[in-house]
């Protein structure tokens, strides 16, 4: 089995690879894995081993058809984890979101075709619905997006389906929630919250806090994907939800007492334009397609995390500079 990974040096990918490495995914503990990564700032090479017998790192552009054809033939499947995923950096600079997300996922697509690889998987999010008030997403509900971040998505989604639909390829998209656990970027809310507790640095909290997301440990998140690209339907979407949902500020006060800090380290900051006020997933249908199921509580798994954060310092902190009270800030 030869396995495909884009973006597989950024926080999702690479604990998909080191799972697989490890064995962690029934019938593909001896397959060999090809990491594609552009390495931009959300890549970062010491999340992946230095070297390893089954793995191949390339750094390469996802736009880049001529690179992806000297790459992908003789493979089995291809999982697509490559985009641009920062919301605040979306609204700065959207034209590098369209690029990577939209014609970057084209190309991937177009290469997986014309290199015969028969089986893709695109790994998306739950922010391409936009916000709900009431309830939960189900698959079928309509795009909404908010961000020039989750309209890239959106527009990848549906670039995924229409090769589906017009080429026959066999590819599957997934919208998960709001992923945690070791790796993550300092730009996303617990990595970069727990990083400037842990240095004495406060916080920025848009808003009130009111704000909700749900949570999923990147462990769970991985173990769904690798279920639907084993055994989901193509041309269908698969929501992964978490179940947990909490409160920006919840968060932050829970952060607060994990680290040991005191509420004056939270700096509220003006709340950043079309924030999604709440996501919710309704996870019916890859519950009963495929069994999943979420395993890490929520509580423990962010108890986790922040003892991670604590003993690893050497791989997060270059990639920190102090940043509160200037410019944006990402707390989803």
């Amino acid at each position: 089995m030869k396995v495909f990974v884009t973006g597989g040096a950024g926080f999702i990918g690479s604990h998909y690879v080191r799972t697989m490495l490890a064995g962690g995914y029934e019938g593909f503990e001896d397959a060999e894995i090809t990491v594609y990564d552009s390495l931009t700032y959300a890549g970062t090479r010491g999340s992946l081993p230095d070297s390893h017998p089954r793995m191949r790192f390339v750094r390469g552009d996802v736009c880049d058809l001529p690179a992806l054809m000297g790459l992908l033939p003789g493979h089995d499947v291809a999982v697509h984890f490559a985009a641009e995923s920062h919301v605040d950096r979306s609204i700065d600079d959207p034209a590098v979101f369209v690029r990577t997300n939209v014609a970057g996922t084209q190309t991937l697509l177009e290469a997986c075709l014309r290199a015969g690889v028969p089986r893709v998987l695109h790994v998306s999010t739950d922010e391409v619905y936009g916000s709900i008030t009431d309830g939960s997403w189900t698959e079928e509900w309509p795009p909404a997006p908010n961000s020039p971040y989750s309209a890239s998505k959106a527009g990848a989604d549906m670039i995924a389906r229409a090769y589906w639909s017009t080429h026959g390829l066999e590819v599957s998209v997934t919208r998960c929630c709001n992923n945690y656990g070791p790796y993550q970027n300092p730009e996303k809310l617990i990595p970069r919250f727990v990083s400037n507790l842990l240095e004495g640095r406060p916080v920025p909290l848009f808003g009130d806090g009111s704000n909700v997301r749900e949570w999923l440990h990147v462990d769970d998140h991985c173990r769904a994907l690798h279920l639907v690209l084993t055994r989901g339907r193509p041309g269908e979407v698969y929501n992964i939800g978490g179940g947990a949902e909490r409160t920006n500020l919840w968060l932050t006060e829970r952060l607060l007492e994990l680290c040991e800090a005191p509420p004056s380290m939270v700096h509220r900051v003006a709340d950043r334009p079309g924030h999604d006020l709440r996501y919710s997933l309704d996870c019916t249908k890859i519950r009963e397609e495929l069994g999943y199921a979420p395993r890490i509580d929520f509580d423990a798994g962010l108890a986790d995390t922040v003892a991670w954060y604590r003993d690893n310092p050497d791989w997060w902190k270059p990639l920190t500079t102090p940043r509160v009270g200037t410019g944006r800030h990402r707390t989803v």
